[in-house]
């Protein structure tokens, strides 16, 4: 019977000189799933990929994979031994190779007729027939991410690392392949740890989602937890956009130049820092005691406008409307909010 938990980390450090890049990280990924590694640049991320892979060994704690411990305090497996794929950010196909032979690299001994069939399979499953004897330069970026993960998965490791797979490709392609690789990972039931800097990216791909802040797990789990229900104003501030204004708790109810609106979870009583997600805010016409903002500008997307608003505190906002705004600036208006807000103690 499979192990139900595809990666275990327990309390891994690790330091390089006097800087502590990981410190106490604990994680259980479940076998199957697709989970992300989501911080910024420096918080660690990749360090604890190469652990993974076997080519960084951790100071302390331990490692298991697919319930074999492959890092502890008596030693470690090496990286070749790990059965662990990686697909790092730029694909790294073998330029003087063809797609069969890329993909078939990772394979082993075996017959030639049995080669030739897993490397049609593996094409299949990326939908690349008809590309065996391509050479990279003749593929586009995403062709070429396709058959970097073929690669990877022919070789059906215990557990494959994505380490910013997507972060080359341009915007537009970027959405289209990672939501395609991320199919075809559901598909193989393949245990996934995917590292990424992209909060929409980590939202919209992953099982679970662990916040890395620091060189320390921030929090852990469901995308749409981490959004709602951030355990700090860190976490609130990296997973999402944010509009914060000053405000002041009181049993469980935030007061804000805005209005009194319900916390979304415990707060103590006192100055608070109020987060509002851009999709609870809008704006429309007010006049009197219903204005509560003035329009101070307009940034036009197309698909949105982002409206800047000065409340009547001083308190500048940004919110977002679906095409074209329709207020003008200097125009007075009144500012709402819908739902409960998230609120964190002022320090």
């Amino acid at each position: 019977m499979p192990d139900p938990v595809g990666v275990q980390i327990v309390d891994v450090t690790k330091s390089f000189g006097d800087t502590t890049v990981l410190a106490g990280i604990t994680l259980d990924i479940a076998a199957g799933s697709v989970t992300a590694i989501l911080g910024p640049s420096g918080c660690g991320k990749s360090t604890l990929l190469r652990i993974l892979a076997g080519f960084e060994d951790p100071d302390a704690g331990t490692v298991r994979i697919a319930g074999s411990t492959v890092a502890d305090r008596t030693g470690t497996v090496p990286a070749h031994r790990r059965r662990v794929g990686l697909m790092p950010q730029e694909g790294a196909l073998f330029p003087h190779q063809d797609v069969a032979g890329n993909i078939s690299f990772g394979l082993g001994r075996m017959a030639p007729a049995q080669r030739a069939a897993e490397v049609a399979h593996w094409l299949d499953v990326v939908g690349l027939q008809g590309f065996a004897d391509a050479r990279p330069h003749q593929l586009s970026g995403g062709q070429q991410q396709r058959v970097a993960l073929a690669r990877a998965l022919a070789a059906r490791p215990r557990v494959l690392l994505l380490d910013e797979p997507f972060a080359s490709l341009d915007t537009g392609l970027r959405v289209r392949v990672r939501e395609d690789i991320t199919a075809i990972l559901r598909k193989s039931g393949t245990t996934a740890i995917l590292v990424t800097h992209d909060q929409a990216e980590a939202l919209s791909l992953a099982d679970q989602v662990a916040v890395l802040l620091d060189g320390r797990i921030a929090q852990y789990g469901a995308p749409v937890d981490l959004y709602r229900r951030p355990a700090s104003l860190g976490v609130a501030r990296f997973v999402g956009s944010t509009i914060e204004i000053d405000g002041q708790a009181e049993g469980g109810v935030v007061t804000s130049p805005v209005g009194t609106h319900p916390a979304a979870g415990a707060v103590p009583d006192g100055p608070v820092t109020v987060v509002i997600r851009p999709e609870q805010a809008t704006c429309g016409p007010g006049a009197g005691d219903a204005a509560n903002a003035v329009v101070i500008g307009h940034r036009f997307y197309g698909p949105q406008t982002v409206v800047r608003v000065r409340l009547v505190d001083g308190t500048a906002m940004e919110l977002q409307e679906a095409g074209h705004s329709t207020t003008a600036v200097g125009e007075s208006v009144r500012v709402q909010l819908h739902g409960k807000v998230l609120a964190f103690p002022q320090t």
